[in-house]
């Protein structure tokens, strides 16, 4: 069984910083691809950003985020710089790859809340 664990979040004034981490941890065989969500109140989970192949980011954090990975240790990493009222959600780790009995996988995590607020 694969688990992700998400740490780092909390509340911050706009303009502040944050760095979230996902730890993965289980049955990994190999990590096709991992990546940011987040979830608002009332609206649907939306990418943040994505690295696999090659990192994506959505419009909306451009220049703002950074993803970044660490492959010896199956640890994700989102540092969140100019952070505004609007990035208020909770953010979840996926997990896309293959466990060691060779199946297909694809893992959340439990989610961080990230509030931006004066």
């Amino acid at each position: 069984q694969v688990q992700l664990v998400e740490s780092g979040g909390g509340l911050v004034q706009p303009g502040g910083s944050l760095r979230l981490s996902c730890a993965a941890s289980g049955s990994i065989f190999n990590i096709n691809a991992m990546g940011w969500y987040r979830q608002a109140p009332g609206k649907q989970r939306e990418l943040v950003a994505h690295t696999g192949g090659s990192t994506i980011y959505a419009d909306s954090v451009k220049g703002r985020f950074t993803i970044s990975s660490d492959n010896a240790k199956n640890t994700l990493l989102l540092h969140m710089n100019s952070l505004k009222p609007e990035d208020t959600a909770v953010y979840y780790c996926n997990l896309k790859g293959w466990d060691v009995s060779l199946r297909y996988l694809e893992v959340w995590g439990q989610g961080t809340l990230v509030t931006v607020s004066s």
